[in-house]
């Protein structure tokens, strides 16, 4: 994006919302795609106009699905391990508390975009309150994030594959390459409304293999000695705890509520956006019921040796079923992150051109390389790294702090709240929450960091790192 001609700076409230940019922030020279489009010659203006109405087709339950699809991933089964590491008591109050917030913090993320109609990705939204400085660094994060998930499900879905297969002897790259190319073509409608039909399947997997790691666990735990009674689970955090190993438990239960990084760039797409919080809503008290229950039931049932994830716990032929099960939410979930990233380069690189639409051969020829070219950097990360995991648990406590918790909580001191804090006890209240909000994500920032690096440092001790591109499927598992 180019600079612009100066804005003029002036408080907006909810009574003055307009459809024209208001930055505020010390960079004035930052210029928002909307203003550019009028320099388009008329064909262009005719192509964007179709791709608008083509991106435009986005209604409150597909808002959900796609929500869904980016939020509740295998993720959830790791759940179960969190419980374990801080106890019972503090496991659901994590789930729920953390659940909330989230809830909270994603209606205040929505609230941004009506307010501002032109913020189509997050780092439009951090443009408002720190300028072009924040736009291009939220902008980094943004896609550094969205990249290492994608590497993510590459290692996932390499577990998943020699787990069903059950054959250590079959190279572990061939199931990671496997696993590449199935995200990249998954990834390629370039629309989110096309893409919440897959979110269904994503869905009904997802809950087939919590059910089915849930009832299994249970069976197991029955028909062993002493039945359930003999089963060592904790009211309260075991003896042994860590603050770094509590911590870095606590930061699985953290990323799973991270559906706000997305929402700008799928609520670009709502025909009717003040629908969002109809969404919001159903996302979070889905995720809240999933999570508690998840992770209360499986750790009731295998105790403190459960794994993560929980489909591991299953045993055996069992857990081979379960991962087969969870293949489209591995690969659903982790190309819909293809996706926005994808569309948000695009809008960077093409902000006036009609190829962003992905409307023509030539624009669907970059979408298919570049969706090709993201898939294959989130792969060769994920490889490359022998810590990858510690790295993405690292990444996450630095971005996920900021996109879920002090981001927004900013966003409503500077660009939603009317009046000084103390105006009325409304004021009052939300200025003491949103405070607290901040200093979460401050303390997230903080402890998950110091965490993920502990974490690292004794996956190197212990030996456990595995090496580069290699071909040891044993060490996947």
């Amino acid at each position: 994006m180019s600079p612009a001609a100066k804005v003029v700076i002036a408080p907006q409230r909810h009574s003055d919302i307009t459809s024209k940019p208001l930055i505020n922030g010390a960079d004035q020279a930052y210029k928002y795609d909307t203003e550019k489009e009028g320099q388009a010659s008329s064909h262009d203006e005719t192509s964007v106009h179709e791709g608008e109405e083509k991106f435009k087709q986005l209604g409150w339950v597909k808002l959900t699905v796609c929500l869904i699809v980016e939020a509740i991933a295998l993720g959830s089964l790791s759940v179960p391990s969190a419980f374990a590491a801080v106890g019972m008591v503090a496991g659901v109050l994590l789930s729920v508390g953390i659940g909330l917030i989230a809830i909270y913090t994603s209606y205040t993320v929505g609230q941004v975009k009506l307010l501002h109609p032109h913020v189509n990705h997050y780092s439009d939204a951090v443009a408002l309150i720190w300028g072009r400085f924040g736009y291009e660094l939220t902008g980094v994060m943004f896609a550094l994030f969205l990249i290492l998930i994608v590497g993510s499900h590459t290692l996932t879905g390499t577990i998943a594959w020699i787990n069903i297969v059950g054959e250590v002897n079959v190279c572990g790259l061939v199931w990671g390459i496997l696993s590449a190319i199935i995200l990249y073509f998954v990834a390629l409608p370039p629309t989110f409304a096309e893409f919440a039909i897959l979110g269904y399947i994503d869905f009904v997997s997802i809950i087939a293999a919590i059910i089915l790691t849930i009832v299994a666990t249970g069976v197991k735990a029955s028909e062993a000695p002493g039945g359930f009674e003999a089963v060592t689970w904790s009211v309260w955090p075991p003896p042994d705890t860590t603050l770094h190993g509590a911590f870095l438990s606590t930061t699985n239960i953290i990323f799973a509520y991270s559906f706000a990084v997305c929402q700008y760039s799928f609520m670009r797409e709502m025909h009717t956006p003040r629908d969002y919080v109809k969404s919001i809503w159903a996302l979070g008290l889905i995720e809240i019921f999933i999570y508690t229950v998840t992770g209360a039931l499986i750790y009731a049932f295998v105790g403190a040796d459960v794994q993560s994830p929980a489909l591991l716990s299953a045993g055996g032929k069992i857990s081979r079923i379960a991962f087969g099960i969870a293949l489209p939410v591995i690969f659903i979930s982790g190309s819909i992150n293809t996706t926005v990233v994808g569309r948000y380069i695009l809008d960077r690189v093409f902000p006036n051109s009609p190829i962003r639409f992905i409307h023509s051969r030539q624009a669907w020829a970059v979408w298919l390389v570049l969706v090709g070219i993201i898939t294959v950097i989130g792969w060769v990360i994920a490889e490359a790294v022998p810590f990858f995991n510690a790295l993405l648990g690292l990444i996450s406590s630095l971005f996920i702090s900021g996109f879920t918790f002090y981001f927004p909580a900013l966003f409503w001191f500077q660009l939603i709240k009317e009046g000084k804090w103390n105006k009325d006890w409304k004021n009052i209240g939300l200025s003491i929450v949103n405070a607290a909000i901040f200093l979460i994500g401050l303390a997230i920032l903080g402890l998950g960091t110091y965490a993920s690096v502990v974490d690292i440092m004794d996956s190197y001790s212990s030996g456990s790192v595995r090496g580069s591109f290699t071909c040891d499927s044993a060490a996947y598992t």
